[in-house]
Parts: C-alpha cells; structure tokens; sequence
C-alpha cells in the first residue's frame, strides 16, 4: 500500500467514526425538540408559532459565536474546544427537561424558559460543526473530501434515522419518578455528550505534527500535501481571517448553504407533527420518520462518493438540490400518507446528497487563516435557515392551517441556492495534488 492510502486510511480510522458519534450525539441533542413537542407543547401551553420561534432562536444565538468560536478553536486547538463545546451543551439540553421548575424558580413563563434555554444552547454548540469541518481540513486532502465529510454529515440522517424510534420510546415513560415522557427525552440524550466532553480531550489531536500514532514519514507526507495544496490556493484565499468575512464569494457560498438547510431543519422540526397527522400513534410516528432519513443517510454517502470519484461538484449539488426542491416541494400537495413519505424521502436524499458536495466548494477558496473564520461565517449564515424555516412553516401553518405552502417556500430556497451554485461555478484545479496544481 503506498503512503498516500496507508496514511489517509490511518487518519479515518482515528477519526471518523469518533467524530461521527459526536455529530450524532449533537445533532439528536439539537433537533430532538421536534418530538418533545408532540407532549411539550400541551404541558407548556405552546402554539405552533410559539414551538417554531423557540425552535428557530437556537439559530440566532448560533449565528452571533459561530465565527469567534471557530477562531478559538483555531487558537486553543480543536480537542480543548470541542470538548468544552459538548459538556457545554450537554448541561443546557438538560436543563430543557426542568423547563417547568426553571420556570415556577424564576417567574419567567414557560414559553420564555423554552425560548431563553434554547438560546444559551445555541450559544453553547456554536463551533461545533464549522469547527471539525475545518479540523478535517487539517487532516485529509482535498480529493478526499466529499466523501469524508459526507461520512462525518452522515450523523445527520443517521441520528434522526435512530433517534426517531429511540425518542418516541421515551415519551413512553411519561410518569415515569414524576417525570413527563418529553423531560426523560432530554435527560436520557443530554447525557452521552458530558461523556464524550471527557473522551474527547483526551482522543483528538489537533494537528498532524502532534499524532504520535503515525510514522514519522507518514506525518512528513502529510503534512507536506495539505502545505502544498494550501499553498496551491493561496492565490485565490481571502488575505486574512477578517477579509474572508466580507469575501463576495464567501457570501454567495452563505446563501447556497442557507437554501439547503432551509429544506433540512424547516422539514427535521415539523417531520413528528406532519406524520402525527395521518394518525399514527406515537411509537409508530418514530419509525416512520426514519424513513426519510434512512434514504438521505444511504444518498449522502453514495453522492459524496460519486462526486469524489468523477472529479466533479457544481453538477453534483445542483442536482441533489433540485431534487429537495422537487420532493419537499412537491409533498405540500400530496395529503396520501404514502405519496407523502415518497415525496419528503425523495427530497431527503437530495438534501442530505448536497451536504458533503457543498462543502467542498468553500474549503477549495479558503487557506491558512481564512479558512476557520471564513468556514465559520458561511455555516452561521447558512444555518440562519435554522429559525427562519421552522418559524415559517409554523407561522404558515397558524394562518392557513395547512403545512403546504410552509413546505413551498422552503424548497424555493433550494431553488434559489442551485441557481447561485450555478453563477458561482467551481475551479477543479484547486483541489488537485500540488504536483497536479496550475496556478
């Protein structure tokens, strides 16, 4: 085996599937709000526009320390900050579950708890995401890319696949030591996180020069590869951290994200209460809506895989997101139970196949320091999504009583991200071995 594939394979095996437990366990711990609500919102006394700002202000809070965040990491090293982010979090998801103590202690209402605690999560996993996609940049070449971070995203798909069934189980304990089914929920998936905090200072290494688990020529080749290819596009790279904030092409990569997660959380928040509609019970409502997420899990990987392989990514996202466009979209206008599982399984696999794609386009720009604030600033624009989705379709769904033109608006986002993937284009040269490189 030559060194290029012994090393890359050493590097994945190390971190993969470690990272990948992490993102699932952030993730579950992100979105698992969506089944609480189906008992939540009647103990809190919350409406469908009340549970979507709630949902949604995660996103705001995330957006104003995602760049600082991913600037700190960069200088205290990937392993102290991650690990601080997940014992963080992991004590705020928590305390969602004594939302009605925190209340009854503080005077505040229970929709003012819900919405505040939401906000200090928001605050406390900010960097995670941006943060291992930037320590991935640290780790693995370019041509590598689509397919690990589509490995790594896989948690996605995967924690919503396995939560689904493991959260609804949960509200089965209602009574439970005078526990509600939706506090256990929070309780039982907060703890893994405080955990892996531990695991995670002492597993990660932060740079190539420091892992003492490969041979010494195995860190040279490594190191030499991504200096050769951060200097390959170096020419292209915003000058400093600062300037790739305000980089036209960092914005316009924002706006691509935006589109695509639109589809992703505005779908992941309200996917229970759509499924509660066809009037299933509770544990059956959690295997359907793993579904979806199955299919998105299998496209995701084979996409990112494909892409890699061709060489090729403009044409890659824009035709995974049209196809989230057309299956979200299109499920609006589908009241069969079936047809609609089909339609919002189909947009699935186009939205969770875009991910790893996308994400290939900013880290090809984006060298040295440039890359942690300008990676940063597209995922908290991107993921500005995260409160404008959910609140939409639940302001939409208050006024029309329908969830249809909620899930319109949402894949005209998608749309409009393709497009602008389209105008951006993409330079394959950038990502090419130094070797191979044409300046």
């Amino acid at each position: 085996m030559d060194i290029e594939k012994r090393t890359t394979a050493k590097v994945a095996r190390r971190f993969i599937a470690f990272l990948v437990l992490c993102y699932f366990v952030a993730y579950l711990d992100r979105v698992n709000v969506g089944f609480a609500k189906l008992t939540m919102d009647a103990d809190l006394g919350l409406t469908d526009t009340m549970f979507g700002f709630g949902a949604g202000v995660f996103f705001l809070a995330y957006f104003l320390f995602e760049v600082p965040s991913n600037m700190l990491l960069d200088k205290l090293g990937a392993r102290l900050w991650i690990a601080r982010i997940m014992f963080s979090w992991g004590l705020i998801s928590g305390a969602l579950a004594f939302i009605p103590q925190i209340s009854k202690a503080t005077g505040l209402s229970p929709e003012h708890t819900f919405y505040g605690l939401r906000i200090l999560l928001g605050f406390a996993e900010a960097g995670f995401f941006p943060g291992v996609i930037f320590f991935l940049t640290l780790w693995f070449p370019s041509a590598y890319r689509a397919r690990i971070v589509g490995y790594f995203m896989a948690a996605i798909p995967l924690s919503s696949a396995v939560g689904s069934p493991v959260s609804a189980s949960l509200l089965g304990l209602n009574g439970v030591a005078g526990f509600a089914g939706w506090q256990w929920l929070y309780i039982s998936e907060a703890a893994p996180s405080l955990v892996l905090a531990f695991v995670t200072y002492f597993y990660l290494t932060d740079r190539p020069a420091d892992a003492k688990w490969l041979e010494p020529e195995e860190r040279s080749w490594l190191a030499n590869r991504l200096a050769g290819e951060d200097k390959g596009r170096a020419h292209v790279s915003p000058a400093s951290a600062l300037a790739s904030l305000y980089d036209p092409r960092v914005l316009a990569l924002s706006l691509v994200y935006f589109g695509g997660v639109a589809c992703l959380y505005a779908v992941g928040f309200w996917l229970p209460t759509i499924v509660k509609g066809f009037g299933v019970t509770t544990a059956m409502n959690g295997w359907i809506n793993a579904i979806p997420y199955t299919v998105g899990f299998l496209g995701m990987i084979w996409w990112g895989f494909r892409s890699d392989a061709k060489g090729e990514r403009v044409g890659h996202l824009v035709i995974a997101l049209a196809i989230a466009a057309i299956g979200v979209g299109g499920s609006g206008f589908l009241d069969d139970p079936y047809l609609k599982m089909a339609a919002l399984s189909f947009g699935a696999f186009g939205v969770f196949a875009s991910l790893p794609i996308f994400w290939t386009l900013p880290t090809a720009i984006l060298s040295g320091g440039s890359a942690a604030a300008g990676i940063a600033a597209i995922n908290s624009i991107g993921n500005l999504s995260g409160y404008f989705g959910p609140f939409a379709m639940g302001w939409i769904k208050d006024a029309t009583g329908s969830f249809t033109w909620g899930l319109v608006a949402v894949a005209a986002c998608a749309v409009i991200a393709l497009v602008i993937a389209l105008v951006l284009g993409h330079d394959p040269a950038l990502e090419k071995a130094p070797l191979e490189h044409t300046a």
